[in-house]
């Protein structure tokens, strides 16, 4: 199948930071809902597979990075009740329609820049991000940061869609992603340009094994990871 073309749906780097935090803002009240159609709700599998992979202590303490609605966060929490966690995004929309979903559980929000996160070193023992890094654009830079905030021996882990190409089931894929969740996503949300933006995200993504070697280019160690639905989603995981 041919490749999508990329010109009409991505803005340049400079730009992109700004023209992300907007277009989460429009979809910040449809974006679980999405999630779960997308998906066909195998992304409430994936963040408890994430979070079973942060290998947290007890009364460990989790960062979720680029938190959006707190999905992973909350997720930890129900899993693991005596946890402490901290959601940060940079989108303001978002982290409300999360905080709407508390009823009664403590998850702070904090508004934060991926690549400055307002920590000292070494204060988590896990640090997460779902679909997050795709939307960076020095992806290095956000994984050191992740590291930096990370305890010696926790982990960084990181839960990502693959390129379209990587998959066995390539061609399909690509259909449903690029033709497909555009139209239930202007359904859905009103916004049919986010879910153009969204699939067209992945297609300069590096595959997982390069991934995995830019985690090590920032600092971390004993990288893995493990493909899910067919090679379609990846979570990776390094160790500080």
């Amino acid at each position: 199948m041919k490749k999508p073309s990329v010109e009409p749906i991505l803005p340049p780097p400079a730009e992109k930071p700004r023209y992300v935090n907007r277009m989460f803002a429009r979809i910040a009240h449809s974006y679980d809902l999405m999630n779960r159609l997308m998906s066909a709700g195998q992304d409430q599998r994936w963040r408890r597979k994430l979070v079973e992979l942060c290998d947290l202590p007890p009364r460990g303490r989790l960062l979720d990075v680029g938190t959006g609605t707190g999905d992973i966060a909350y997720t930890a929490l129900a899993r693991m009740p005596g946890i402490q966690a901290v959601g940060t995004d940079f989108t303001y929309e978002m982290m409300a329609v999360g905080q709407a979903k508390a009823h009664g559980r403590s998850l702070p929000f904090v508004q934060a820049d991926t690549l400055a996160l307002p920590f000292p070193d070494n204060t988590f023992d896990a640090v997460v991000s779902g679909f997050l890094l795709r939307n960076v654009v020095d992806r290095v830079g956000a994984l050191r940061e992740q590291a930096r905030v990370t305890r010696p021996g926790g982990r960084v882990v990181c839960l990502e869609t693959t390129p379209p190409s990587h998959t066995i089931l390539g061609p399909l894929f690509q259909f449903y992603f690029f033709k497909v969740v555009p139209v239930i996503g202007g359904l859905v949300s009103g916004d049919r340009d986010a879910y153009a933006y969204l699939p067209h995200s992945t297609l300069e993504f590096p595959e997982p094994s390069v991934l995995a070697h830019l985690m090590e280019k920032a600092g971390l160690r004993h990288v893995f990871y493990e493909e899910l639905m067919f090679g379609t989603v990846a979570i990776h995981v390094g160790t500080k």
